[in-house]
């Protein structure tokens, strides 16, 4: 199943997307429950199909994130090995998780305009393809064993750099205003298959940039879950970046950094791709 949020008709709404339309929760529903995160606390994701019944053609809706209120969302930082040097970064440590966190306004929805930094900044601003996991039910302590029961599904995020900017600040550097992306939609673990399964590609202007599995991660999925519910919660909605491999612009010789009216997409393949535009 595709879970996505939007506007329809200049209201927020959610629902389900099955080819080239979204069955639209109803009304009735939406009043109860006025975002995605409300009805995934309350009841699980495939009594959602049962209350969205009215179809809706893709190109009659504005994209949301797919979560549009998470509230955290955590990115494992070098966990797929890399050459080195990269600019801005060190190389990973492996027996430590590195973790950072982004901000809601950082990243725009499929289709938006990705914000072009201005000055310094907008000389070293970089793509980064990444699959994105959604937690799906709440935990603390979570046991390697049983993380994968905690996980909704997966979304493409490009998590989007200033690189020069992360040498004095990693949370500077990864939080400019619009500077990434995530969605379209949220593919329920059920329909992705198994995660390790996946293949993650990045294109910039159609070029390949970036190819992966997650087999390739230093830190498993499972490993980063119950490493993240040690420190904090995890709640219905929280959102974690599991990484990006190599094939980024910082670590190109030369760089390849992006520039105004370039496209990046975010490919899960067989699953979706995550579309955008920098802006001028």
């Amino acid at each position: 199943m595709k879970l996505a949020s939007f506007f329809f008709q200049n209201q927020a709404r959610y629902g389900v997307v099955e080819g080239h339309n979204v069955q639209l929760a109803s009304e009735t529903i939406v009043k109860t429950y006025p975002c995605l995160t409300d009805f995934l606390s309350a009841h699980h994701p495939d009594e959602l199909k049962a209350q969205c019944k009215t179809p809706v053609p893709l190109d009659a809706i504005t994209w949301r994130t797919p979560i549009p209120n998470p509230s955290k969302i955590i990115c494992a930082g070098l966990n797929y090995q890399k050459p080195y040097p990269v600019e801005g970064v060190a190389p990973p440590e492996p027996k430590n998780v590195i973790l950072f966190s982004r901000t809601r306004d950082s990243l725009i929805a499929h289709q938006d305009t990705l914000e072009y930094p201005r000055g310094e900044a907008s000389e070293t601003f970089d793509f980064e393809g990444e699959i994105a996991v959604i937690i799906g039910k709440s935990g603390r302590y979570i046991k390697k064993s049983d993380a994968m029961a905690h996980v909704l599904g997966v979304s493409a995020m490009n998590e989007g750099s200033v690189r020069r900017w992360m040498k004095h600040s990693i949370h500077a550097g990864k939080n400019f205003h619009a500077s990434g992306s995530w969605g379209p939609y949220i593919v329920t673990l059920d329909e992705a298959g198994p995660f390790e399964n996946l293949r993650l590609e990045t294109r910039v202007n159609g070029q390949k940039m970036q190819s992966a599995r997650p087999t390739e991660m230093i830190f498993d999925l499972p490993y980063l879950i119950s490493y993240i519910s040690t420190i904090s919660p995890l709640n219905v909605g929280d959102v974690i970046a599991t990484g990006s491999p190599d094939g980024t612009g910082g670590s190109r010789r030369p760089p390849a950094f992006l520039r105004p009216n370039d496209v990046v997409e975010i490919d899960i393949k067989g699953l979706m791709t995550l579309q955008n535009v920098v802006g001028v």
